[in-house]
């Protein structure tokens, strides 16, 4: 449904027939972690997020799933090969 408070007019997820469903029945403004982010959108009461409504939520367990500006990196670990394994691995799929 549409939102009536602080983003009337664009669809939101949050909003019922009773009101908006959100605890406090408003979305919260973003937080700094959020600047960059292309969720980002501008309300009647300030910065607010198209997709959570209470940003500051989301980075507390560290980084926001929904962020757009950041990446997680991931490493890998470095794995050593027994070069006579691998000869034999090489072999044996040559012969099928």
């Amino acid at each position: 449904m549409e939102c009536q408070t602080v983003l009337p007019g664009r669809e939101c997820n949050f909003w019922a027939k009773s009101g908006c469903v959100h605890t406090g029945s408003s979305c919260k403004n973003t937080v700094e972690e959020c600047e960059g982010c292309d969720r980002v959108i501008e309300g009647t009461i300030g910065k607010v997020c198209s997709a959570f409504p209470a940003p500051a939520k989301k980075w507390e367990g560290g980084l926001c799933n929904f962020a757009t500006h950041k990446k997680l990196e991931i490493k890998t670990a470095d794995v050593k090969v027994n070069p006579l394994k691998a000869s034999k691995k090489a072999a044996a799929a040559k012969k099928k």
